[in-house]
């Protein structure tokens, strides 16, 4: 018969049969061990695991507790990108998805709202000082103003270039003049890598919703297009309403 206990120390001689429900075994190091059973022949643990059976020097376990006794962590709730409520008020004034603006964020300073280039851009979306004051910014460094002008420069930038993903980041980065001269994405590596970058960034936020949607059984929304969508560029786009995000990840999209 098994003998149980809250806690069973060992030096005691066990025999046991078979666990109804999973026991945990504590050793030494901290690490608790779900078995099934256990057995004491001599100076030595037999346990029984789900993947099969493994022996264990009984001066290495500790414990052996009822499944009761162990209280399993709770789950720690999900974390939301850092300024997600700033982002989702510029995204929502200015119809520019809060996952592009975050992406851009990501790359721009890291969420560093005190973070300053070489170029001397500032902030969250590294604004130039001029960009800045054109667009009404009195304090570059407060992330509030920071992401309401750099979101309305990026929708701009968008509606610009004729919602070009591509040209946009690249004029964000390099600025439009550079875009004018070269009539395409600026051959500086540091700029393909930035548009890359974010691009690569963003693609992978719509798609890690729209995968954990469908995991749920969620059905994906049907959306008026954002303004500065087209077609098969940046989402998937039917008769004006936007069947999830496409950016080259086809399968994804719904009702289109």
């Amino acid at each position: 018969m098994r003998l149980r206990q809250a806690a069973l120390l060992l030096p005691l001689a066990l025999l046991v049969a078979p666990a109804v429900r999973a026991e945990y075994v504590v050793l030494k190091s901290g690490q608790r061990l779900t078995v099934t059973s256990y057995q004491r022949n001599g100076d030595k643990y037999r346990l029984q695991m789900g993947g099969g059976s493994v022996e264990i020097a009984a001066e290495e376990v500790v414990a052996i507790e009822p499944e009761e006794v162990f209280t399993p962590v709770a789950a720690k709730p999900a974390v939301m990108p850092p300024y997600r409520e700033l982002v989702e008020a510029a995204a929502a004034r200015y119809k520019v998805d809060a996952d592009l603006i975050t992406s851009v964020i990501a790359v721009e300073s890291n969420f560093d709202p005190k973070a300053v280039s070489r170029k001397k851009a500032r902030g969250l979306m590294q604004l130039l000082p001029e960009t800045a004051a054109r667009l009404g910014v009195r304090n570059i460094e407060d992330p509030q103003e920071n992401i309401d002008a750099g979101t309305h420069y990026l929708r701009d930038l968008l509606q610009k270039y004729n919602n070009n993903l591509a040209l946009a980041l690249a004029a964000y980065n390099a600025g439009p003049e550079r875009i004018q001269h070269y009539g395409r994405v600026p051959p500086f590596a540091e700029t393909i890598s930035y548009v890359r970058r974010v691009k690569r960034g963003y693609e992978n936020k719509k798609s890690d919703t729209l995968k954990k949607k469908r995991l749920r059984g969620s059905p994906l929304p049907l959306l008026p297009c954002p303004a500065w969508t087209t077609p098969n560029r940046n989402y998937c786009c039917c008769g004006g309403f936007c069947g999830g995000f496409c950016g080259g990840l086809v399968g994804f999209c719904a009702g289109c």
